[in-house]
């Protein structure tokens, strides 16, 4: 589409990566994994099935092959010089490793009803160890099993498959609660809708937590210097204890009915897997959302980080360290902000100065209590429209 951003690793006017089948291409896939060898995918491994087929992980078309593993994890680039941070593997246990050359069925498991879904046929072009060893410090930062990222590595098999695919099913469970069929676009169906609008510049907003006063104002600061806003919700894998996205979306929708200009804003989900692996994390979901179509990236406080594994700001900084004209998407790097009693408005950092006892902060843990007695957190924190939704959740009334 002319005048879009391009995907990432293309020319300008490229489509991004499109591995769904399509038409009678389904049937004849459909009859021919009936008689191929399976492989069974975790929910990481679904997302990302997903994920490669539309073209989200563009300029990927399937599994990575063992250069570009190595090459990501040690100079977070593909072996084309493409920056690439995090590995996109699908490994299995040895023992069930399908050989060079094959064809396999790619199966996944449909949360809400338990059914297997055929998701993909894969063509097999290599098979290679997985170097734990090498990923783990790597894209994590540390080798702690308590982190939600590197358990998961951990727990996955020790031989890799490689080799492109295609798509089946876009969406493997469309009656489940996270399927949202109305909003799940594909980046070529975003590219059309910020065409259709006219947008030629486009910030992205990452989340996967209900959106507070501070996300807010990061958002409408970004609307100031962009024709258009993209919401982007992850919904895809997250770990336990996190808002499930059901409820998360009723909480945007309402936001943005309330509080937002409907003509500069969009809502679409992402169905991507959480590594929760920081700053090499925060890379990828503006690589993302560069496919997606956008031309900026809001990075806040530790953007895709977990528990205090890393620095404050540090998913900020690591974009200083990148080629920014192969990077493509700028990222809008926000300050800590809050509402300031004195200043009767958000402010942060570089907007105003920070006086003791001034701003209006509120720990996760003391949200969720508030939220669990039925209590509103303070308009100042938390949109009441967004609170009472939560609220809902919180008391099991939802």
């Amino acid at each position: 589409m002319s005048g879009l951003i391009p995907p990432h690793g293309a020319r300008p006017g490229a489509e991004p990566v499109n591995q769904v089948a399509i038409g009678a291409r389904v049937e004849e896939l459909t009859r021919e994994a009936a008689s191929l060898p399976r492989i069974d995918l975790s929910a990481k491994q679904s997302c990302d099935l997903e994920m490669l087929g539309v073209g989200a992980f563009s300029p990927l078309t399937g599994f990575m092959g063992k250069a570009d593993f190595e090459s990501v994890c040690r100079s977070m680039k593909l072996t084309s010089g493409d920056i690439w941070p995090i590995p996109i593997l699908l490994s299995v246990d040895k023992a069930k490793a399908p050989k060079v050359g094959d064809r396999v069925a790619l199966h996944a498991t449909a949360p809400s009803t338990g059914k297997s879904v055929l998701q993909a046929v894969m063509t097999v072009e290599e098979v290679f160890p997985h170097d734990k060893k090498l990923e783990i410090p790597n894209v994590f930062r540390t080798e702690d099993e308590a982190h939600p990222g590197v358990k998961q590595v951990m727990e996955e098999g020790d031989t890799c498959v490689a080799g492109p695919i295609e798509l089946i099913e876009t969406c493997i469970d469309p009656s489940g609660p996270e399927a949202f069929l109305d909003h799940r676009k594909t980046p070529g169906e975003t590219r059309e809708l910020f065409q259709n609008h006219g947008w030629k510049t486009v910030a992205a907003f990452q989340t996967r937590n209900p959106i507070h006063r501070a996300h807010e104002y990061l958002c409408k600061c970004a609307q100031e210097i962009c024709d258009g806003l993209l919401i982007h919700p992850l919904v895809g894998e997250t770990k336990p204890g996190d808002i499930p996205a059901d409820v998360r979306m009723r909480c945007y929708k309402v936001l943005i009915d309330t509080y937002f200009v409907k003509e500069r804003t969009a809502l679409t989900v992402m169905p991507a897997a959480m590594r929760y692996a920081g700053p090499r994390e925060a890379v990828l979901h503006a690589l993302v959302r560069k496919n997606y179509g956008c031309t900026h990236f809001i990075v806040g406080r530790d953007h895709a980080g977990v528990g205090d594994y890393y620095g404050t700001y540090d998913a900020q900084l690591i974009f200083d360290e990148l080629d920014k004209e192969n990077l493509g998407i700028e990222p809008l790097k926000f300050e800590h902000a809050a509402y300031s009693k004195k200043a009767q408005g958000m402010v942060s950092a570089k907007t105003f100065p920070k006086l003791e006892g001034d701003q209006v902060f509120l720990s996760g843990t003391k949200v969720r209590e508030l939220l669990s007695k039925g209590e509103r957190p303070p308009a100042e924190f938390s949109r009441p429209e967004v609170a009472d939704e939560l609220i809902q959740w919180a008391t099991g009334k939802a």
